[in-house]
């Protein structure tokens, strides 16, 4: 267990401008716990370049995948690489903050979302959190999703039984299923399956846009008395 969380974390870099794509590498390379293993120019060519790392056991462990790229966008590319590799994370990178490229993101399998635009130490953070299993976004598309979120899906939480309902509060805390499952004093196959629920019960497609939506609705608040 140690000497997962202590080896570097290995980084794919994806985006269609050049200047872009040295930036980033740049800025990851000065992080001692990150290493970048590969640079791709568009979806299929990081897709074809995690062929050869999985072949040279170097497989990423994030890929920092911009979502604006032809012929094969950041979107469907995050899908694909979520599908064949279920151990690499994606955070999805664009100058966008539109929320429909942030649900697409998610939906696809992103477990983060930040802008070209922000600074360095919140992309770095974000490829850190990717690694724990945490979800992460940029305070723009937190913003845009708390906006779309807040009114649509607040009456069904009634449907969320006691023992989902502190489960959700974890979750606003961004805790994966291992943390949850050890302070609820359950199985972590129990408490993916609880996860399932209330992601199938609420209508989310991740658990980053249940994250988000449990903090709008305060139970972020709440989670030092439901697990005290």
């Amino acid at each position: 267990m140690s000497v997962e969380t202590e080896a570097p974390i290995r980084v794919l870099v994806v985006d269609d401008h050049d200047v872009v794509r040295r930036g980033l590498v740049a800025y990851l390379g000065t992080e001692p716990d990150l290493d970048v293993v590969g640079v791709s120019e568009n979806g299929q060519a990081a897709l074809d370049q995690l062929e050869t790392l999985a072949r040279e056991e170097r497989l990423p462990h994030v890929v920092v995948m911009d979502l604006q790229m032809a012929p094969l966008d950041g979107v469907e590319a995050t899908r694909i690489i979520r599908a064949r590799y279920a151990s690499v994370a994606v955070v999805a990178l664009t100058s966008f903050s539109d929320t429909s490229r942030v649900h697409a993101a998610l939906a696809a399998g992103a477990s983060g979302y930040v802008l070209k635009t922000a600074d360095v130490e919140e992309v770095t953070e974000a490829v850190r959190a990717a690694r724990r299993g945490e979800p992460r976004l940029g305070v723009e598309a937190i913003r845009g999703l708390i906006d779309e979120l807040r009114e649509p899906r607040a009456d069904e939480v009634v449907s969320i039984s006691p023992r989902e309902l502190e489960v959700l509060r974890l979750l606003a805390h961004a805790q994966p299923n291992k943390a949850i499952a050890t302070q609820l004093g359950i199985s972590e196959r129990t408490a993916r399956t609880h996860v399932s629920n209330i992601l199938r019960r609420l209508g989310f497609n991740s658990r980053t846009e249940a994250a988000v939506w449990a903090v709008e609705h305060g139970f972020a608040e709440s989670d030092r008395d439901a697990t005290a």
